[in-house]
């Protein structure tokens, strides 16, 4: 398994570093659209549609994304920003409170529409945070990233309490601290390296802490908290469907809403903050 795993990771590396890091951000926005179009359809099949219609979803919902690409670009206002950050903040913790059992009680196509939805917003974001430049793209995907690996080791380490035991037993209040700290840790060394190095664009941790030191420690602990609520959402609704992973598409990592569920959360309400 591990050894898939590092396999599939570097041949994804191996295609994404290069569109990233290209001149243009197109590249990048086009290969970023397929991914989420590949989440659209795991989304159907995790609500119930056939394989067939899951397909016709995922392709409808690229070519919506890309026409509304073509017409409009990538350079949204701020209150784009507002719905999908209250939805996933409000939304999300209404969720969690209620447990897996709360989800089959919605409307199959409200169901639907609120995954289709998380993920255009995503990639709206994503796309418009690559206009603003390569070094607050990463900054940003490294928040979840960090907090992500210092919640495994943190959690192994220390995790006796558990965050959300029917939902995703492996997770513990521990693991959301540790995870906390690691992205106050990469915060700082990001902050430094923002200034020592010519790089194209002030990263995320930069703009916050330019514009109001509290302020920025407190968006850093909200943002970290919301990237734990989009996996556990998201695994809320394996769990309610039956699934282990959203696909197969990623030999060793499952699929593509498990890497980037908590991304969907973490990049609206990024580009909502550095806006305002």
């Amino acid at each position: 398994m591990l050894k898939q795993r590092l396999i599939t990771a570097l041949v994804l590396l191996a295609i994404l570093l290069p569109l990233l890091f290209h001149d243009a951000s197109e590249p990048f926005m086009g290969f970023s659209l397929l991914m989420v179009s590949a989440g659209a359809w795991e989304w159907g099949r995790l609500n119930g549609y056939a394989h067939r219609t899951s397909v016709a979803m995922g392709v409808l919902f690229a070519v919506i994304l890309a026409v509304l690409w073509i017409v409009w670009g990538v350079h949204y206002s701020v209150w784009v920003w507002v719905f999908p950050s209250m939805l996933w903040i409000l939304g999300g913790a209404w969720l969690l409170r209620n447990g897996v059992a709360c989800w089959a009680q919605f409307p199959r196509l409200i169901r639907l529409g609120s995954g289709l939805l998380a993920l255009a917003f995503a990639w709206m974001a994503m796309a418009q945070a690559r206009t603003v430049g390569v070094n607050f793209l990463l900054s940003t995907f490294f928040l979840v990233w960090a907090a992500d690996v210092f919640a495994y080791f943190g959690g192994r380490a220390f995790g006796k309490r558990k965050l959300a035991p029917t939902i995703s037993p492996g997770k513990s209040w521990a693991g959301v601290y540790t995870g906390a700290l690691g992205v106050l840790i990469m915060a700082g060394l990001w902050v430094w390296s923002d200034r020592q190095f010519n790089l194209d664009s002030p990263s995320l941790y930069t703009q916050l802490f330019t514009a109001n030191p509290i302020a920025a420690l407190l968006a850093l602990f909200g943002l970290t908290a919301m990237s734990v609520v989009g996996d556990l959402v998201e695994s809320l609704v394996k769990r309610s469907a039956g699934f282990k992973d959203s696909s197969n598409l990623l030999p060793g990592h499952g699929g593509v809403l498990d890497r980037v569920d908590a991304l969907l959360p973490v990049l609206p309400l990024v580009m909502l903050l550095t806006q305002i």
